[in-house]
């Protein structure tokens, strides 16, 4: 089995690093990261400039680019074969709820989702991180369960773990995601030159928090499991839309 491993927050994070040595217990490792982090990226490809590669003493390959770009690169022209998976993280802190739409970490996995097996993004959750290795073993476990058990390939699993030492982790949940309020503003100042500049704000809190959600389970202490998809169709609309739509004048 052969994993493509990356995530948003750089090839020198210490997620990063774990996540490899959890999966080298069960895989041939590739991975390939941004040379930075790049939090926040979404699912952005570059496509101004050309993108360089470059290689760790550690033998991470590093892109000065976006997540989506680690992994796009790698899978249509950098590596000799195409990995069996994509697994990304350990992300430094959580990716839930509306945090799915802006992560790098989520895209990283998105991006690999053709592939034979499904896509895995792995967060911890909290604040002052400590164990990172309860997230490895979280992974791994999830991987050798989709080895014996496979999902439909287009999945993509995103995955939460509380910032918590494996013995004290309650279990799994399957969850769906939760809901924030809108952002807080943005931070209006003025940078050394006396022009104006702006910081974005934190995220809004919790709102659709419930039980259920990837946030309750997080709260109680379990591994948030939550299936995604590529497709943003809203289905339900369709119907709607359709009566809507010959009463515009143009």
């Amino acid at each position: 089995m052969h994993i493509l491993i990356s995530n948003d927050d750089g090839y020198s994070a210490k997620g990063l690093a774990a996540l490899n040595e959890a999966m080298i217990q069960v895989a041939e490792t590739t991975v390939v990261a941004p040379e930075r982090n790049r939090s926040g990226a979404s699912n952005s490809l570059t496509l101004t400039r050309p993108l360089r590669v470059a290689e760790a003493p550690n033998g991470f390959r590093f892109v000065d680019g976006t997540p989506t770009d680690c992994v796009h690169v790698a899978l249509t022209g950098l590596l000799d074969a195409e990995p069996d998976m994509v697994c990304s993280g350990i992300n430094h802190g959580a990716n839930l709820g509306d945090d799915v739409l802006y992560s790098g970490t989520v895209a990283a996995a998105m991006e690999g989702r053709h592939l034979g097996l499904p896509a895995i993004a792995i967060s911890l959750a909290g604040s002052d991180l400590s164990n990172f290795d309860s997230a490895g073993a979280v992974a791994l476990g999830l991987v050798k369960r989709l080895q014996s058990h496979p999902l439909p390939k287009d999945t993509i699993l995103n995955v939460n773990v509380p910032d918590l030492p494996i013995n004290e982790i309650k279990g799994f949940l399957s969850t769906r995601l939760g809901d924030r309020h809108q952002s807080e503003p943005v931070i209006r100042t003025q940078d050394p030159s006396g022009r104006e500049i702006f910081w974005v704000g934190p995220a809004g809190q919790e709102q659709d928090c419930g039980p259920g959600t990837d946030f309750d389970a997080i709260r109680q202490g379990y591994v948030s499991v939550t299936p995604l998809k590529t497709d943003l169709t809203h289905r339900v609309r369709l119907d709607v839309i359709k009566e809507w739509l010959p009463e515009v004048i143009v």
